[in-house]
């Protein structure tokens, strides 16, 4: 199995936060446990977007793993294609395969380029949960000061803050970055779709045809 990246290990290891958060300013628990409860829920909505970015960075390394299996079973088509080139025993059937491995040859590269954005969007999606934690952290300061516990006033509230935007601008670059792999992607789906037209347009019936899907 491939390797995750450094962030997704970290969002994984989430018990071991402070160990590889680029933002990792916290409120230390001592504090924390003498919050009162009427305090606590005013963290609900924190509490939500951080457990929200905690599925988001699962959905995208599930999304990974489901492109992984595809780019396996396109490449196992474009062998079988491969193979039917020669095996053909006449001019038109040979014409066919032929163009079966084009189309093969262009899904790979297609599911490629989708795998390269997948592995980014894994890598923004444990970037978010980043910046998730870090807006957590913040309004259980807040929380703390409101209510006035001790050890709380050490905290600057705007190292907090400054913490949160920091974390907004990185993701901010990131996904603007993004944008290439996603025009890479787009560019590479719509080549395997024309190679994919041609082929069902030789096939008569793309439904009927043993090479399109």
């Amino acid at each position: 199995m491939k390797k995750l990246s450094f962030l997704v290990v970290c969002a994984a290891l989430f018990g071991a936060w402070s160990g590889c958060n680029r933002y990792g300013k916290h409120v230390p628990g001592n504090i924390l446990e003498k919050l009162p409860y009427e305090a606590r829920i005013e963290l609900l909505e924190a509490e939500n977007d951080l457990a929200i970015a905690i599925d988001r960075v699962d959905e995208a390394h599930a999304d990974m793993l489901r492109m992984r299996e595809q780019l396996r079973r396109g490449k196992d088509r474009l062998k079988e294609a491969e193979r039917e080139v020669g095996a053909a025993d006449d001019a038109n059937s040979k014409a066919i395969a032929q163009l079966a491995v084009t189309e093969g040859e262009a899904r790979v590269e297609w599911l490629r380029a989708r795998q390269r954005l997948n592995v980014r969007d894994q890598d923004l999606a444990a970037l978010a949960l980043q910046c998730a934690q870090a807006r957590f952290e913040q309004a259980r300061l807040t929380a703390s000061r409101k209510a006035k516990l001790e050890g709380s006033e050490s905290y600057d509230p705007k190292d907090f803050e400054a913490q949160v935007k920091a974390c907004d601008a990185d993701y901010a670059e990131q996904k603007n970055e993004a944008k290439a792999l996603e025009k890479e992607a787009e560019t590479a789906r719509a080549a395997w779709e024309q190679t994919r037209s041609v082929l069902a347009k030789k096939t008569f019936d793309a439904r009927a045809s043993p090479f399109v899907e």
